[in-house]
């Protein structure tokens, strides 16, 4: 079995022990997560034991508990010298004054079981140039960074304590968000379905948490054989997917039947 210190990631020791992830698990309520293989994949490969114990709230001797009975060989020297030093602010962070930054606490939202996508995406398209939004959570938005980074937004987080979160977006002079409105013309949705009638996956995301969504298509497209389509039920355009099936080569059409129903016809260029 392997060595370990608290700079150790997640995914390493998912990857050595079966009984790894009920461990993990067992040390606080907030990595319940984990047990989504799509939100594990995303995570675990980021999070050093450091930072998830400051996610769930606990101490890496929490971890060290639970896993050296699994055989794993715990180096605690390794873990206080090889203690991360702090990230350096961005430059963006230097000038941030309560004047540019718009906050949007979306804990109320989340524990309401409601989705604040729409919200976020509202506040983001509102940001003036220089402008940050400061956005509050009970974990890092991971894909959200991943996405607005995408198109020019610079980001940083800070982990307050175990239940909040906050990550900043800095929209740049270059920022340009995604447009709804130039998807691929939904005039031949009908005939593009109609012709790969009999190849078609069909999903249905609408009951899912962000960003559970856009994981779910991203998985399902990557293991779609190049001679079929997908077929998403969703609760509305994926703005922020757009660009990753334009860098993945697919192409797609969209319907809007009503408020809350999308149809997402993806197929490959």
């Amino acid at each position: 079995m392997i060595t370990i210190n608290a700079n150790s990631k997640i995914s390493t020791l998912l990857r050595e022990h079966p009984d790894a992830l009920e461990a993990i698990i067992s040390i606080s309520p907030k990595f319940n997560k984990l047990r989504n293989p799509l939100l594990r994949k995303l995570m675990a490969s980021r999070a050093t034991i450091r930072m998830a114990s400051k996610i769930g709230g606990c101490t890496p001797e929490d971890f060290f508990a639970k896993l050296q009975p699994l055989g794993f060989t715990i180096d605690r020297a390794a873990a206080e010298e090889d203690e991360v030093e702090a990230t350096p602010l961005p430059e963006f962070m230097q000038h941030v004054t309560p004047d540019n930054v718009v906050t949007l606490d979306v804990r109320p939202i989340l524990n309401a079981g409601k989705d604040p996508f729409n919200l976020i995406l509202k506040q983001v398209k509102a940001l003036e140039t220089r402008q940050t939004l400061k956005l509050i959570n009970d974990f890092e938005p991971i894909p959200l960074i991943q996405l607005l980074g995408k198109q020019g937004f610079q980001s940083h987080s800070e982990i307050i304590d175990g239940n909040t979160y906050n990550t900043y977006f800095y929209k740049a002079d270059d920022v340009q968000l995604p447009d709804a409105n130039a998807l691929g013309s939904s005039d031949d949705f009908d005939a593009k379905v109609k012709l790969f009638e009999g190849r078609t996956k069909t999903i249905d995301v609408r009951h899912l948490e962000m960003p559970l969504p856009m994981l779910t298509i991203l998985d399902e497209l990557e293991n779609l054989p190049t001679d079929q389509a997908l077929y998403v039920n969703h609760k509305r355009i994926p703005v922020f997917l757009l660009p990753e099936l334009e860098e993945r080569q697919f192409e797609y059409r969209a319907k809007e039947i009503s408020e809350g129903d999308v149809k997402l016809f993806i197929f490959r260029a």
